[in-house]
């Protein structure tokens, strides 16, 4: 997911309207559409917190396409949410057990989008080999941090760098020494957030 400089995924009240930005940087990177689509082909499933599954809800009740496709998602909660389709499901209790024991044994690539005490938790259990951090020329001042309540260092190695003419910047980081509870790291875990759990 797409931060401020100053590292906040939203507002306090979860709006992204600084998304939106400006900039023109000519040295950059067009973001090519089908090297997008065929990313976005690699993502076997989805993991959310639950606003950021009512955040999605929110951009296709606003006549936005749905954005994770025909792909299974799962969204955390405890709450009671609307299921608008057929490949959302609903998952409450231990994430370490949830992702390790139901989600990689199935598949493959797994992407959690978010948001911040997701991404922190899953750091945290060791559950992700890779971040991706996309910063926009933006500061906001204050809102939802990328990843909240991490109690220790997390050690990552940076892995690409690309600039895009928009004047985002997209980092790709390994994580570093990390073990998934109960077996081998994920083969393939990113980060990206958008709202709070």
């Amino acid at each position: 997911m797409a931060a401020s400089l100053d590292g906040f995924i939203a507002r306090k009240d979860g709006r992204v309207d600084w998304m939106e930005t400006s900039d023109d940087f000519p040295g950059g990177d067009t973001m090519d559409p089908g090297f997008v689509e065929a990313f976005l082909k690699t993502i076997d499933c989805y993991v959310m917190g639950s606003r950021t599954y009512e955040t999605a809800l929110r951009f296709e009740a606003q006549g936005f396409a749905w954005p994770y496709g025909d792909k299974p998602v799962f969204v955390l909660t405890t709450r009671d949410l609307p299921r608008t389709r057929n490949t959302v499901q609903f998952h409450s209790g231990d994430l370490a057990q949830f992702v390790n024991g139901r989600l990689r044994p199935t598949f493959r690539s797994i992407w959690i989008v978010g948001g911040g005490m997701v991404s922190g938790e899953c750091l945290r259990l060791g559950l992700a080999d890779e971040v991706r951090y996309s910063i926009l020329p933006v500061l906001i001042g204050e809102g939802i941090p990328f990843f909240e309540k991490l109690d220790r260092d997390i050690a990552l190695h940076l892995a690409e760098v690309k600039a895009y003419k928009n004047g985002m910047i997209e980092l790709r980081y390994e994580v570093q020494g990390h073990r998934g509870t109960g077996g081998s790291p994920l083969d393939r875990a990113a980060i990206r957030t958008a709202e709070r759990l």
